[in-house]
């Protein structure tokens, strides 16, 4: 199988996703990981040798926000390496009366100077080095280790010297791969992007450089074929091509989310989903999925968002067999179904962007964060991997206030302001466009925009819904600043995984009582940076582009498991072709020649 690892003397049932932030936390110095897998594609584990948001966003995200429809109210699978890097001892947390002082803290780091980077005791790990999984951009991270053999927790000093090169095997392959500078993620751990523009057929060598220097295992080789994003290759056994992404087994929000369909009747949600939901008004696209070839019909005006959906599900069937099915897509803002379960008729299954405590709606990752996936280092900025790059300054030199720049899309967003303009010592908040509440511009003013990065020059982020869920809270959660999230009824599929004052700080719907939890955050600093860094780490994990594909083929999956009836091409109906590619050299081994046909 592609991509497979092998560890000797591991189990089948070794647990956990292979590609985790959290998976191991070393509490000793050049402890070495308790894993050494090896693979065909490269993928070889860490090992040290020592031992925005759409509403707020300008550029093309912004815009997308402005025009979002308004509508109704072969081995077995290796143990995890880690994305979150381990832990030295230094790290482990000390009782409060052995603090030293600030002041005092810092002259005593000041004394002794940072030991080198190690490059050949630094760790590498992480999907985009493994050849089987298939990315728009493929991605790896670094942890730098020093020579004494410990994890270093903040950037190396000085100029960043650690570099990726990336060549074909073949000499005679020429392929077009861009390569941008590692993003420095300020914790001693480095991300590492490429998007590729062509499919090798021999294969990649990655080489992971501290200035001339191999870093770990470096050079990387990844075996032929790799293909690229726009390659219609998909994997025919959906299993196999799971286990290659290492998706997680469960997924708590899925499973919830279909417990209220033990069953679909497609009949019946013919006849009655295009009258409930499908008038003038309406934003609901009617898919079907037959023979990995995605067919759909729109019903109702506000449909333009299809693109978004189109998009995943295409690249879905370059990468993987579909399960034949059909579904209707919500492309609005609101989630529709309020049935109950016990109710007679009982509740549609359809699928949406997000999900509210009184709906039933079957929950996929925003369009948002989907779409930002797909353009990653070509047609967007902000994306789930380039956040992580720019998380602003450290912790101690934040501006110790709270931050929120957006619309006005609901009326807490103005009890905000007011709140700002009230303590500004505490809050730095503005309304960056009005169109539900124009009345109140004269009031409280219109803020200039920001750039999403700039938020993070601030200790703390409020995070106040939209229309509904704010699409920038998995960028916020991806940032080190503090969140302080406002009490809501809407959900997005990962914030099952996410526990007050673990990962954030609640604060009342009405913002009663943000200002004390603002002053209780500056009282408690050490607390609430570790709220912060266990938020961006946990956030690290449910968000890495290759779990998205994870959970949108599980959704598909689910429900094609409780179909009841056979799904059918319906009047109305087109197919929605996959992008041309002529400019890129694809060549699918899976797909036998005419001379193999015949």
């Amino acid at each position: 199988m592609e991509g497979a690892a092998c560890t000797p003397g591991l189990s089948a049932a070794a647990p956990g996703p292979r590609f985790s932030e959290r998976s191991a936390r070393l509490g000793e110095e050049g402890t070495r990981p308790p894993w050494t897998p090896c693979s065909a594609q490269g993928s070889r584990a860490p090992r040290a040798r020592a031992e925005g948001p759409a509403e707020s966003r300008g550029g093309e995200a912004g815009r997308r926000a402005q025009a979002r429809p308004r509508v109704g109210p072969g081995s077995p699978p290796s143990p995890p390496p880690p994305s979150r890097p381990p832990r030295p001892a230094t790290m482990r947390r000390l009782p409060r009366a052995l603090l030293l002082p600030v002041p005092l803290a810092l002259l005593v780091a000041a004394a002794a100077p940072e030991a080198p980077v190690s490059a050949p005791r630094s760790l590498v790990w992480g999907p985009g080095l493994q050849a089987g999984v298939v990315l728009p951009v493929r991605y790896f991270y670094l942890q730098a280790v020093n020579s004494e053999g410990q994890n270093l927790t903040g950037s190396p000093q000085g100029q960043t010297l650690f570099k990726v090169v990336i060549k074909s095997l073949s000499p005679k392959e020429l392929v077009r791969i861009h390569v941008p500078k590692p993003l420095d993620r300020n914790d001693g751990t480095f991300l590492m992007r490429y998007r590729m523009y062509e499919t090798v057929s021999e294969g990649l060598k990655i080489e992971v450089l501290y200035g001339d220097e191999h870093v770990s295992q470096s050079p990387y080789i990844l075996k032929g074929p790799v293909y690229h994003e726009y390659c219609e290759c998909p994997e025919e056994d959906p299993q196999a091509w799971q286990d290659t992404l290492s998706c997680p087994t469960e997924e708590p929000q899925i499973a919830k989310d279909f417990a209220s369909f033990p069953s679909i009747n497609l009949q019946q949600m013919l006849n009655e989903v295009p009258k409930r939901f499908g008038d003038e008004r309406g934003a609901i696209v009617h898919y079907t999925i037959l023979d990995n070839h995605i067919y759909r019909r729109s019903l109702g005006k506000y449909t333009d968002f299809k693109m978004f959906s189109d998009e995943i599900l295409l690249s879905l069937a370059r990468k993987v067999l579909l399960p034949d099915l059909e579904f209707y897509i919500n492309l609005g803002d609101w989630p529709l179904e309020h049935r109950k379960v016990n109710e007679t008729p009982g509740p549609s299954p359809i699928i949406s962007w997000c999900g509210s405590l009184n709906s039933r709606d079957v929950i996929l990752p925003t369009y948002d964060i989907t779409h930002s996936t797909l353009e990653a280092m070509r047609g967007v900025t902000n994306d789930l991997l380039s956040i992580q790059g720019n998380t602003g300054p450290s912790w101690i030199n934040k501006t110790e206030k709270a931050f929120f720049r957006g619309r006005d899309s609901r009326e807490e967003r103005l009890q905000l302001v007011q709140l700002s303009k009230e303590n500004p010592q505490l809050l730095d908040a503005g309304i960056t466009g009005y169109f539900f509440f124009q009345e109140k511009e004269n009031e409280l003013g219109k803020a200039k925009l920001i750039g999403f990065f700039d938020f993070f020059k601030y200790k703390y982020q409020v995070n106040v819904d939209g229309t509904v869920a704010a699409y920038r809270y998995p960028y916020l959660m991806l940032g080190d600043s503090l969140v302080l999230k406002q009490d809501s009824p809407y959900y997005e599929h990962f914030y099952m995984a996410l526990k007050p004052w673990k990962h954030y700080v609640p604060i009342k719907r009405n913002l009663s009582d943000l200002l004390e939890k603002l002053k209780w955050a500056k009282e408690n600093d050490e607390e609430a940076k570790k709220i912060a860094k266990e938020g961006q780490f946990t956030a690290r994990d449910l968000l890495q582009p290759h779990r998205l594909y994870c959970y949108y083929y599980r959704v598909l999956q689910k429900y094609a498991e409780r179909q009841s009836s056979k799904p059918t091409i319906r009047d109305g109906m087109e197919l929605v072709p996959q992008p041309d590619d002529d400019m890129s050299i694809c060549h699918c081994h899976r797909k036998k020649s005419l001379r193999e046909e015949l």
